[in-house]
């Protein structure tokens, strides 16, 4: 490989990360092993690349397409391109993935920190040694360069075990970061200037090391000088402590007053088959108690379509909930059959066109819902964490997760990553548009 005779040109490595919030951290740390380093070139994704490291996900059927998609696409820019799979799919389906196009390095959940170390073998391997329950630390540096909010990885893995999912598989059981390596990292992140720390994992809300949860963490946080923003990622209904809300409702505490809480299907048929965790009623509750405590929180959901007996009676349940329930926003997901997953087993599939009927149909009311909580901050002024400008419009967050532009281009634009004030006059969608007051 190039990088290793420094005579020779660098190496040019691009990083694709696919998935979640999660899979955002992970690829950030690992992109920051190879910074600095004099034999190699960090290229974007759309340049041809010598070598790219890509990030995977396996949560659905299109995860896994889109990496066969992916592997054409780096093929066709360099067809001497050298691609090193890592993550949940390479946990799931180790040396198989060897078979595809370019493939050279195959490299599972446990040790993709250290893919680096893997590369420059420039041996043809595969690596997915067993994942175990050990607290973990992380020597690299989450430094996502080309964003504002910065991920903070403080749990990984899974002993829930929902019927549709595959994540305890592809993760391994649930455990936790130690808690003092997570906050080094997290004091490197805002001395780097960030404002907003997301943390992060596959199941957040069961953070535990040495008698610390995730309220201990959310608390040390906010005593790192600096920190204007914590906002905690896609968390367990079931795992959040009222602590976590009580927080969120204090507006001294940079906790966000922000949750997105899974809540799968309306349906408590369809919840059982999925062996959630909660009944529809344990949900509702938890909703009303969080809204009577912070009036204006933005909450959002995942929703699954077409598992496995969802009828359309049991479909229109879900979306009257859905269309009930004081939600900012949803994510939808088509049902797809997943390996190892035990929804694979159950009877009662539904058609395809069925899913991507209903699937469109919970589209169109998560936009009705999203454009209708932006506008409740129509004239109210609110801090808002400025992002680069893009095509000379000025964006950036509001603590409740809403988009902002400024409505005056001309001015000089705010600073990146710079949380300031803006006077909300109108909106355009879901997207609202302000001022900078004088």
């Amino acid at each position: 490989m190039t990088h290793l005779n420094e005579e020779k040109s660098p190496c040019k490595i691009a990083f694709v990360n696919q998935g979640c919030r999660l899979n955002q951290a992970e690829t950030a740390a690992v992109e920051s092993a190879f910074w600095k380093e004099s034999g190699y070139d960090i290229v974007a994704a759309t340049d041809p690349a010598d070598v790219v490291i890509v990030n995977t996900c396996t949560v659905t059927e299109n995860s896994d397409n889109d990496t066969r998609k992916l592997l054409s696409k780096l093929g066709r820019l360099n067809p001497d391109v050298k691609v090193a799979l890592m993550g949940c799919q390479a946990q799931i389906f180790k040396e198989k993935l060897l078979d595809m196009p370019h493939v050279q390095w195959v490299i599972g959940n446990a040790d993709k920190m250290g893919i680096k170390a893997f590369i420059e073998s420039e041996a043809t391997m595969t690596h997915v040694p067993k994942l175990t329950r050990k607290p973990f630390t992380i020597e690299l540096t989450a430094m996502d360069r080309g964003h504002t909010r910065a991920n903070l990885k403080i749990q990984d893995g899974c002993d829930f075990y929902c019927s549709f999912c595959i994540i305890p598989f592809a993760r391994g059981p649930a455990r936790s970061r130690v808690f003092d390596d997570l906050m080094r990292e997290a004091k490197v992140l805002v001395d780097a200037g960030f404002q907003e720390l997301i943390v992060t994992g596959i199941n957040v809300g069961t953070y535990s090391h040495e008698g610390k949860n995730i309220v201990d963490v959310i608390d040390t946080l906010a005593q790192l000088p600096g920190l204007a923003r914590i906002r905690v990622s896609s968390i367990e209904p079931t795992t959040i402590p009222m602590d976590l809300i009580t927080r969120m409702a204090d507006p001294a505490h940079p906790l966000c007053p922000y949750l997105h809480i899974p809540i799968q299907s309306g349906s408590e048929t369809i919840l059982r088959r999925m062996q959630r965790k909660y009944t529809l009623a344990e949900f509702v509750q938890f909703i009303n108690d969080v809204i009577a405590i912070v009036p204006n929180i933005s909450i959002g959901t995942d929703v699954i379509v077409g598992f496995p007996g969802e009828t359309d009676r049991l479909f229109e349940d879900t979306r009257a909930l859905l269309e009930r329930l004081p939600f900012s926003y949803f994510h939808v997901f088509s049902y797809s059959e997943r390996s190892l997953a035990r929804s694979q087993k159950l009877d009662g599939q539904v058609a395809h066109a069925d899913i991507h009927h209903r699937s469109e149909i919970l589209r169109s009311l998560s936009q009705v819902k999203k454009k209708a909580y932006a506008r409740q901050f129509l004239d109210t002024t609110q801090p808002v964490l400025f992002e680069k400008p893009k095509r000379g419009v000025s964006q950036g967050l509001t603590p409740h997760y809403v988009r902002v532009k400024l409505s005056n281009p001309g001015d000089t634009p705010p600073a990146p990553n710079t949380v300031q004030k803006v006077h909300i006059t109108g909106s355009e969608g879901d997207l609202l548009v302000g001022y900078l007051p004088s």
